[in-house]
């Protein structure tokens, strides 16, 4: 009796339970699953120290005499040593001066002079001036020839604001053409702490010392046993222009 009296308990509860339970999922319609949104193209990544692409152009950066920033501007060179590596040194007292106009970039005109005896390596030993060998005699000789110069003889727009910039060095008393690829990376008329115009840009060349009589430690044909003939030059500078008050200043009226 008990036991019958149980079964009729549980039947009573199961018949609740499936008369209060929502109705089964699956027999309604699964909802549409919504498409993804279309992803956006990533920009592309620029190289790692190449000029930026997306650097803003300023439309009134005016032409103008443009005098070298030397807190902004660099100049190294690098060369093989025995193939192991790309030696490289820089010099520390280098001057310019630029005639730019960022609507016409082929009128650039550029003259630059470097003192020889500023030349700076790496070499660690204090008690041995690597430097002053570098500017002795067997090399630069800067006492026989205290300056290197450049001037521009033609400028190429590439596009992109891209360069090839034709000029003739002087070094070691000899004058040699030389091509060298350059970017304009943007400028300014002026910004409220630096109330001039500023424009910047990076170049890099190719020379043969032998070219310029700088044979010293040479590798013999099919020898890497020596100091590379290749040098290879990368500048990276910035030039200050007209104040912004002088490049906003009216023009004055010609009829007055």
């Amino acid at each position: 009796m008990n036991r019958f009296v149980l079964l009729l308990v549980l039947a009573a509860l199961a018949g609740c339970t499936q008369k209060d339970a929502p109705p089964q999922a699956q027999n309604e319609p699964a909802p549409a699953a919504s498409a993804p949104a279309p992803a956006t193209p990533a920009e592309p990544a620029e190289p790692a120290g190449e000029p930026s692409r997306t650097a803003a152009f300023a439309a009134d950066v005016p032409a103008g005499e443009y005098k070298m920033d030397h807190a902004h501007s660099t100049l190294i060179f690098r060369l093989s040593h025995m193939g192991f590596s790309h030696y490289t040194s820089r010099f520390r007292r280098f001057d310019a001066k630029l005639q730019f106009d960022p609507r016409n970039l082929t009128a650039t005109q550029l003259t630059a002079t470097i003192d020889p005896r500023s030349i700076e390596t790496d070499y660690p030993d204090p008690k041995y001036n690597f430097n002053a060998e570098l500017a002795g005699e067997n090399f630069l000789d800067a006492k026989k020839f205290p300056e290197i110069a450049f001037r521009t003889t033609q400028v190429e727009d590439l596009g992109n604001q891209a360069l090839r910039v034709h000029g003739e060095l002087t070094l070691h008393g000899v004058t040699r053409p030389i091509v060298l690829e350059a970017t304009y990376n943007g400028g300014y008329a002026g910004h409220p702490m630096d109330p001039q115009a500023r424009v910047g840009f990076s170049a890099h060349g190719v020379l043969r010392r032998s070219d310029f009589g700088i044979s010293g430690g040479i590798p013999q044909a099919a020898s890497n046993m020596g100091v590379g003939d290749q040098v290879a030059v990368i500048i990276e500078s910035e030039f200050n222009g007209p104040p912004k008050a002088q490049a906003e200043a009216p023009k004055a009226d010609s009829k007055s």
